[in-house]
């Protein structure tokens, strides 16, 4: 005899009360302690390859530095992509590595790789930075720094020393980087004029201070009876005393630095500014590192800041401008609303059905019982509360009380037959055992493959599958041990059902007809399948969707070669624009980027709306409200993300080749022809273009004659105009640090051309030069950046979508285009951003789709011994299908990573309902029923549990389907489908499994007389049959 765990539980209390007890706290405990986050973390193998050179263009960097280091990176095994971005005086190339690959050994190899190579890269550059990638996205937060006292330079230093090395300290924090403001420098502007008139040139005074102002160690001496040791102090302490440096010139003269210019404390070039509500100021944003949660890190953040603050004078006040963490606590408060919510109106759904509140609380208390011993698990397997994990558990809630529902409404049915509670549980328990697990594990089979997708995906829902595994299997343990087991205690004798209800009738009335036209009945059931693969092809598809989150990113791009002035005036006319918006809580700017390549013609948004219950329109509809006023702007482009940080477009059409001409006139003409595609909005190209150049080129015969090399040349340029790179600036020593010396000649001369070209080099025997006479100085043009990918050169096509308009039906129209159909030769398409997500994901749904197929297809042979009947189960899953189709286009949702989620559901919903009818249909024919009565007294028997668990799970979807809390609009296509597929696949599955199970019955019963008669050869005794 079988031992049976509902029994065991029924006669044996206390044990299970104790299990649930200790599950119950551990799991209470567990909730309080996990954090909440954005997504779950993914870490991706990624590491960087940063190398400067100053004054270098894009072109020159290209050729002589990023080709070289791709190269030389390529043969390390389990490289996945190569990407590099060349700009000015800055190449960064970065190597992402294969899923699973030690991101540690990667960091050594690539640097191994470049140590092979470093003699081939120009003299010239800094020294390479290899890095991995430690930040998780974008920067999750931003502040603003304001004193009423203090200078820019003042709070500048103040956020990249103290607050920075404050911050760096919080656990989580990655990078805290400046925006706006100016660092401390000594100048050295120095006049031309008086340069020739000395004889010197501005790299012979450049190397002079270097040489004077510095500090080194002298040796070792021992005067006296001590030892001591020896320095040499030639740094000078004040800037008096710099500017009385004496610089020696030819023919043995010296003169005082400050009689060849002025010598100033002053600040570094300004390329970067930084407003906050419309007010100039100083800014820093915190990027988070990778396996860090956003919320923890916030939260961090935002008590050091408070710390600081304590410790800071009274004129300084630190402002808190934006922060993803708002977001995400909305759209946990809003998933936890919803799930509750969705519980709540299950329980009411139940009670409807039994309309006896002792039954409906033992039910009932299945999700809670089941929901939080999940969060012990979640606990261990270091899972977080994110948008995955809590989906999982919104999608469930219905799910966690079927097996309950199921349970208790067989054994209220046992105890209307006029039996005791305790008999009712026992028998009621012992005769739906099989469907319960059966129903479970097919669950548990269609989920555990999302789990372990590959690739990215795969990573991501990893979280997703498990929790919704974890919960669904501790409502089977629920189900089998404290549903009967209170049943049997706590329910009472009830009166016996009087003959069957109205519904039950009118089934029978709808069975019986369907039983005898079987062969009508596949067919309609064929045609409602024929008819949804033949809605599927109109409904729209998209990666996400448009999340109307309370934050915004526009991005802003002047022609190249206009100033930081220029850049400043168009973002104070955008600033009034955004900023007359009664949506908008704050805005900050921030122009041009302090790194090497920064560009000063850029210039980028976050703007901060009110919540969503606060306003009446979309983060879209806002956006769309303010671009007709920022698109009249003359001389900048304006474009708001595709919702995300980096800039980066929804649409993005990537082509590669090796002939810049032809790719960037292709990508020109794609461009033209996009803006033409009714939807696509802010179309742009990274073809740059041109920007204004002053080309300096050698007359190799005249510069033989004077004895002048290349690298003087370019050298006098250099300093001349920009000064030297910072690693070989001479320092000047603070009482707290150290700051730059730098040698240039002074702005007011650098904007006339007569004075580069006479800017003088040092020639044979010393004698000087004008530059014009070695060296062409002509007006041209270059490249402002230069992207490259799999070491092919790259330009991108980008595109952000209307709000009527979804990513697939946006792809079609682009991919119809002639341009794309007909690229050139040496020109090919490479798809990325989103596109090459939407495919990634719809392949792996695909394949996980197939095998969570198969899967159920063996839980269910192994639970049921047999092959043929799960078989008529099967048949059941094209039922789901229709409903979902029919949801997304009539409420006009598109088909995405949530949508098809919600029909991975519906496999596993439509499965259940099918288990029950047949499990009870092959029950009922071993105790001796013929097949019809049997069918018939399933379908009356399984008819009401079919009904409760369905429409159970649909009251737990309807707060997601009504879009109720922040990030559900995300969410409500998965709703739909489960809503729509389950309203149909229910009354199909009630109709056509039994008519499915005559078919395949009668396939049992003429393969078990073939087998019979085969059998029964001479010499060989028949074997009895064995009824499917």
């Amino acid at each position: 005899m079988s031992w049976n765990i509902s029994a065991w539980s029924i006669r044996n209390p206390v044990p299970t009360i104790v299990l649930f007890l200790v599950l119950t706290i551990a799991g209470v405990v567990s909730f309080f302690g996990l954090s909440i986050d954005e997504n779950p973390n993914i870490d991706i193998p990624y590491v960087v390859v940063t190398i400067t050179q100053s004054g270098a263009a894009p072109t020159e960097l290209e050729t002589q530095v990023t080709r070289k280091v791709e190269d030389a990176v390529a043969g390390i095994g389990n490289i996945k992509h190569i990407r590099s971005t060349v700009k000015d005086g800055s190449s960064a190339t970065t190597i992402e590595f294969i899923l699973g690959t030690n991101t540690d050994r990667a960091v050594n190899d690539v640097r191994d790789a470049l140590t092979k190579i470093r003699a081939a890269l120009p003299r010239s550059i800094d020294e390479p930075i290899v890095r991995r990638i430690e930040s998780a996205g974008g920067p999750i937060m931003g502040y603003s720094v304001e004193s009423t006292r203090r200078s820019t330079v003042e709070l500048s230093w103040l956020v990249d020393n103290e607050i920075s090395r404050a911050l760096l300290s919080v656990p989580g924090v990655s990078r805290v980087s400046r925006h706006g403001g100016v660092s401390r420098e000594v100048r050295i502007d120095l006049n031309p004029n008086r340069l020739q008139a000395m004889g010197i040139t501005a790299d012979q005074v450049n190397t002079q201070v270097r040489a004077l102002n510095i500090d080194l160690p002298g040796g070792r001496g021992n005067v006296g009876r001590s030892e001591q040791a020896i320095r040499t102090l030639g740094s000078a302490p004040t800037i008096a005393q710099l500017r009385a440096t004496q610089i020696i010139l030819p023919g043995g003269r010296h003169a005082r630095l400050d009689t060849l210019g002025t010598v100033s404390d002053g600040t570094s070039e300004q390329r970067q500014l930084a407003f906050l509500d419309g007010k100039p100021g100083v800014g820093f944003e915190i990027a988070r590192a990778t396996g860090s949660n956003l919320v923890d890190v916030e939260q961090g953040v935002q008590a050091k800041i408070r710390e600081l603050k304590q410790t800071l004078s009274d004129d300084i006040d630190i402002r808190l401008s934006w922060t993803l963490g708002d977001y995400v606590r909305e759209n946990y408060d809003a998933s936890i609303e919803a799930l509750l919510l969705g519980a709540g109106l299950a329980v009411v759904v139940i009670w409807l059905f039994l309309r006896d509140w002792r039954s409906t609380f033992i039910a009932g208390l299945a999700m809670p019982l089941s929901a939080i011993p999940t969060f012990a698990v979640m606990k261990i397997a270091g899972f977080t509360l994110n948008n995955m994990t809590l989906l999982a558990l919104s999608l469930v809630i219905g799910i966690l009380v079927d097996d309950a529902i199921v349970e208790i409404e067989n054994i209220v049915r046992h105890i209307g037959m006029g039996k005791r509670p305790f008999e009712a549980s026992l028998e009621a328990a012992d005769e739906i055992g099989l469907a319960v697990v059966a129903t479970t594990m097919t669950i548990v089979a269609v989920f555990v493959p999302v789990a372990f997708m590959g690739g990215i995906e795969g990573q991501y829902y990893r979280q997703f599958g498990l929790t919704v595994a974890a919960a669904v299997l501790f409502s089977l343990v629920v189900a089998r041990m404290v549903t009967p087991l209170m049943a049997a205690y706590l329910m009472k004798p009830l009166p016996e059902e009087a003959g069957k209800g109205w519904l039950v009738r009118a089934y029978d009335t709808i069975l019986i007809w369907a039983l005898r036209h079987r062969a009508l009945t596949l067919l309609v059931a064929g045609g409602f399948f024929a008819m949804s693969v033949g809605l599927l092809t109109q409904v729209p598809t998209s990666l996400i969707g448009a999340v109307n989150n309370n934050d915004s990113v526009l991005s802003i791009e002047l022609p190249p070669g206009s100033s930081l002035a220029d850049t400043r005036r168009v973002v104070e006319q955008a600033m009034v624009i955004i900023r007359a918006r009664p949506e908008v809580v704050r805005l900050e700017a921030t122009v041009g980027t302090p790194d090497a390549g920064g560009k000063v013609n850029e210039a980028r948004f976050y703007i901060t709306l009110k919540s969503r219950s606060e306003r009446k329109l979309t983060k879209q509809q806002v956006e769309e409200a303010v671009r007709p006023a920022l698109n009249r702007i003359p001389g900048a482009r304006f474009s708001f993300s595709g919702g995300s940080w980096d800039g980066t477009k929804t649409l993005q059409i990537v082509l590669m080749g090796d002939s810049p001409g032809v790719l960037e006139q292709t990508a020109r003409d794609l461009t033209d022809r996009m803006r033409g595609i009714e939807g696509l909005i802010d179309v742009s190209s990274s073809a740059a273009i041109l920007r204004p150049e002053l080309l300096v080129k050698p007359d190799f015969e005249r510069a033989a004659d004077q004895g002048v090399s290349v690298e003087a040349i370019a050298r006098t340029a250099l300093i001349g105009t920009l000064g030297d790179i910072d690693a070989n600036l001479a320092k000047f020593n603070l009482s707290d640090r150290q700051i730059n010396i730098r040698v240039q000649l002074d702005p007011a001369f650098r904007g006339n051309l007569n004075t580069i070209e006479n800017l003088q080099v040092t020639g044979k025997d010393g004698r000087l030069v004008p530059l014009k006479a070695v060296a062409d100085v002509e007006v041209g043009s270059g490249a402002a950046q230069i992207d490259r990918y799999d070491r092919a050169r790259q330009v991108t096509v980008g595109a952000n979508l209307a709000p009527d308009l979804d990513l697939g039906p946006a792809i079609a129209r682009v991919r119809e285009l002639n341009v794309l159909r007909n690229l050139p030769a040496g020109v090919r398409e490479q798809l990325t951003g989103d596109a090459e997500s939407q495919r990634d994901i719809f392949n792996g749904f695909g394949s996980t789709i197939a095998i969570a197929v198969l899967l159920i297809y063996a839980v269910l042979v192994l639970l049921f011994g047999g092959f043929l009947q799960p078989l008529t189960i099967m048949m059941s899953l094209p039922l789901s299908l229709g409903g979902a189709v029919i949801g997304l286009l009539a409420f006009d949702k598109s088909l995405g990573l949530y949508a098809l989620i919600g029909i991975i559901m519906l496999m596993g919903l439509v499965t259940k309902n099918a288990i029950l009818l047949v499990e009870y249909c092959l029950m009922a024919m071993k105790e001796g029923q013929p097949r019809h009565e049997a069918i018939m007294s399933a379908g009356e028997a399984r008819m009401r549990p079919i009904l409760m668990t369905t429409i159970a799970m649909i009251a737990g979807m309807v707060p997601i389907a009504l879009e109720i809390g922040a990030g559900s609009e995300t969410r409500s296509p998965m709703a739909v489908a489960v809503v729509g597929g389950l309203m149909t696949s229910t009354l199909l599955t009630l109709v056509v499994v039994p008519v499915v199970f005559t078919y395949i019955d009668d396939l049992g019963q003429w393969l078990g007389k073939i087998t019979v008669r085969d059998r029964a050869q001479p010499g060989v005794a028949p074997a009895p049959s064995q009824q499917e």
